[in-house]
């Protein structure tokens, strides 16, 4: 079921709410996806983890929604959306841009006061890693080969016109908030203080797994690392071993706030 209850509710959805669990975990979806990219996963979770999906807007119930173009703008309003979700322990996981997105969420827990219990990335480089990208600039056909490349998009959807045109705009404002994407230090030291995880794809052909090891360096706390077998999107095949690699990260990241 598709629960929205509480503040932001048009940014977050509780497929399989766990109200007794003690802390939350939020699931940040990539470039072009939806919340419902993670209902399988809060699936398999639940009722072991209170899981909430963020669903930006310009798609499916929100396409009709002015698009957001800049990570910071969708890194704000999730944050904002999220503040009426912390009176428990928020834990974070994105994917791709998600990880981006989560990231810088992240940080700004962290400044007011609500660190996260913790910060799981996946598929992505670090966030000082720049890449000359403008898949954002091309047609709308150069667009959606780059999106077939990446394999995370149902075939049935790219073969469907009608459907096409109501993600290609989507989809492009994700890829230039991701392209445009600047990380910008505060202060000296780590960006973070929370603990760590990373994923990845071992032949993604967006990060290299030495890539995506050097996330280490933007945290404090303690940090873990995982590659699986897949590409960028390996997470989808490889649903149960990260399934189990959540549940270790989340036990963990409860002992470390305890300790």
């Amino acid at each position: 079921m598709n629960v929205r209850a509480g503040g932001g509710e048009e940014w977050v959805r509780r497929f399989h709410p766990a109200c007794e669990r003690p802390h939350r975990l939020v699931c940040l979806p990539h470039a072009g996806g939806a919340s419902s990219f993670f209902f399988p996963f809060s699936a398999a979770l639940a009722p072991r983890v209170d899981v909430l999906a963020i669903q930006y807007p310009g798609r499916q119930d929100r396409r009709h929604e002015r698009l957001r173009t800049t990570i910071g703008e969708l890194a704000e309003e999730t944050y904002r959306a999220l503040r009426p979700w912390a009176d428990r322990p928020l834990a974070l996981f994105g994917h791709s841009m998600g990880a981006v997105i989560a990231f810088e969420v992240a940080r700004m827990l962290e400044r007011d006061g609500t660190p996260p219990l913790g910060l799981i990335v996946s598929g992505r480089r670090p966030p000082d890693a720049q890449r000359t990208e403008r898949v954002h600039l091309l047609g709308d056909e150069g667009l959606l080969n780059e999106i077939r490349k990446l394999s995370g998009t149902d075939p049935g959807v790219l073969a469907d016109e009608e459907v096409l045109r109501m993600v290609v705009p989507a989809i492009r404002a994700d890829y230039r908030a991701v392209e445009t994407y600047r990380y910008r230090p505060h202060g000296a030291g780590p960006a973070l203080g929370c603990p760590l995880s990373v994923l990845t794809g071992e032949g993604d052909p967006r990060v290299t797994v030495e890539q995506a090891r050097t996330w280490e360096a933007f945290s404090s706390g303690p940090f873990s690392f995982r590659s699986f077998p897949g590409d960028h999107f390996y997470l989808t095949p490889q649903r149960d071993r990260v399934v189990r690699a959540i549940l270790e990260d989340l036990a963990g990241f409860a002992t470390a706030l305890t300790a």
